[in-house]
């Protein structure tokens, strides 16, 4: 099943495939601090080690068709805003539909990533890929929970980290 979302729209941005053209705006992301943590990468040492595992496992994803993050860009500037989409995912061993988003410490605060959540969530019901999604956030990753919470989804679980992972 295609989970991918290339050639959608929103208002301000364009879907596009992930690809390492887009890697060293992606590094300003691992710079920031706390996020490695949010996403799992906090035990590589370099920002440089985790965007290229990051895209690592973006590509893995695709190929094994787990769906994936798609390059957010700017339909105003074509700038690389962030990335979003949808992807499989395993939590507690059973099997779910995830909206995952991550927006670029510069865009941060200027609705790009609840845009980009929103499409996730009206394309996956509209494509009849699930009747329902998940969102994984850190426990202290308050302000993606605030892109969850608008994006319609309600606190459904606390799991711990390595109950997690792609199917």
């Amino acid at each position: 099943m295609n989970y991918l979302l290339y050639g959608q729209e929103t208002p301000r941005l364009t879907f596009n495939r992930v690809d390492l053209k887009y890697a060293d705006a992606w590094l300003n992301l691992f710079k920031e601090q706390g996020v490695a943590r949010f996403v799992g990468l906090d035990h590589l040492p370099t920002p440089e080690d985790q965007c290229n595992q990051w895209f690592e496992r973006a590509f893995t994803r695709i190929d094994n068709g787990l769906g994936g993050l798609n390059a957010l860009v700017s339909k105003e500037t074509g700038e690389l805003i962030g990335q979003s989409g949808l992807l499989v995912q395993v939590v507690d061993e059973q099997t779910h539909l995830e909206v995952g988003y991550s927006i670029l410490p510069q865009y941060w605060r200027q609705g790009y990533a609840i845009e980009a959540a929103s499409k996730c969530r009206d394309c996956a019901f509209e494509m009849g890929l699930t009747d329902t999604l998940i969102s994984i956030i850190h426990t202290e990753n308050h302000p993606s929970m605030a892109v969850a919470e608008a994006n319609g989804m309600k606190r459904w679980k606390t799991t711990r980290p390595g109950r997690v992972g792609a199917n």
